[in-house]
């Protein structure tokens, strides 16, 4: 038995080993290997902040709340019969004392007459009936209390009267106003703050740039070459894009990229800062990917027929300005 499970432990192990292995070598897969890095200056460690989405006409229908409206006060249920609950209590001890002291053999032939003038006599028999009774109410009054929408009133909420012509007092408690929580700057602000300093950004030719520097990109790497987009990164990128391709040279494979074809690209988020602009562009497109060996030519990893999609955050920099766009950091959605 020992012997067994240290074989199936054997197992599993080389089989994680060899789905992670198999992940580190697609990893090289396509411009970027399906990783994120790069810098985004402050918002490195920030997810991409999406356009939020228009609300629905149902939506739009619904009333809206303030979220500085204090909730609606509830006024307590008030614990009814409080006097006449402590006085049938002060008698029931009383009678119970009283019935404890004659059991004793301190009083005169008990309270009741009982049979043979003494004992328990039928008149005690019905008044622990009675007391049971008692309890029994009280205990089911104490349930009830605890129980929301349930009360003396009979009504399904508290402070709510059945009497006519009774209303309960309504009470609006103090509440400190709550001051908002920091938000990112919008998409629309950013761009104008980018518009400010280039009046003549536009989004469309933005995004026209993003495709050609997205192909030329893709085109440098499948040759391992960086020279030609050289321009198109900065120093951070180039040196993680460089290291990928020595890899590619170093185990002598090729990552081939074919029938590119590129969906959407859509601007989500723009801002500012340090005098240089940003922009994140979401970039939807599918493609072959796919390595092969160099003096072989077989495929290595990849597939030459099964297309891949994909959706990647591209984010540029530039100086403030009319300057031309770098590819500063990548990550995936």
């Amino acid at each position: 038995m020992e012997r067994r499970i240290g074989t199936l432990m054997m197992i599993g192990f080389i089989a994680a080993f060899v789905t992670v292995s198999t992940l580190e070598r697609d990893a090289l897969a396509r411009a970027g290997g399906g990783k994120s890095f790069g810098n985004k200056g402050s918002r490195s460690y920030s997810r991409p902040v999406a356009p939020p989405a228009q609300p629905s006409p149902a939506q739009q229908m619904q009333p809206r709340q303030s979220p500085m409206t204090p909730p609606p006060y509830q006024q307590p249920q008030p614990a009814g019969g409080g006097f006449f609950r402590s006085m049938a209590g002060g008698i029931v001890g009383g009678m119970l004392g009283g019935m404890l002291f004659r059991s004793l053999g301190f009083g005169g032939g008990g309270w009741g007459g009982g049979f043979g003038g003494s004992g328990i006599g039928l008149f005690e028999i019905i008044l622990l009936v009675g007391i049971g009774y008692l309890i029994y109410r009280f205990v089911r009054g104490r349930k009830e209390e605890s129980v929301p929408g349930g009360g003396m009133y009979g009504q399904g909420s508290f402070g709510q009267s059945s009497s006519p012509g009774y209303q309960s007092p309504s009470y609006t408690p103090y509440q400190a106003p709550v001051a908002p929580p920091p938000q990112v700057e919008d998409l629309d602000t950013g761009i104008g703050h980018i518009r400010q300093m280039d009046p003549l950004f536009s989004e469309e030719r933005f995004c026209d740039q993003v495709m050609d520097i997205f192909f030329k990109i893709q085109g440098a790497w499948m040759n391992r070459d960086l020279a030609p987009a050289s321009g198109l990164l900065t120093a951070e990128m180039k040196r993680n894009f460089q290291g990928d391709i020595d890899n590619l040279l170093r185990e002598k494979r090729v990552n081939r990229l074919e029938n590119i074809a590129v969906r959407n690209v859509e601007i989500v988020e723009a801002w500012q800062e340090q005098g240089q602009d940003y922009i994140t562009a979401l970039i939807y497109a599918n493609l072959l990917d796919y390595t092969t060996d160099d003096a072989t030519g077989q495929v290595v990893a990849g597939s030459k027929t099964d297309p891949v999609k994909f959706e990647e955050y591209w984010t540029f920099t530039r100086q403030v300005g009319n300057n031309p766009w770098q590819l500063s950091a990548i990550e995936q959605k």
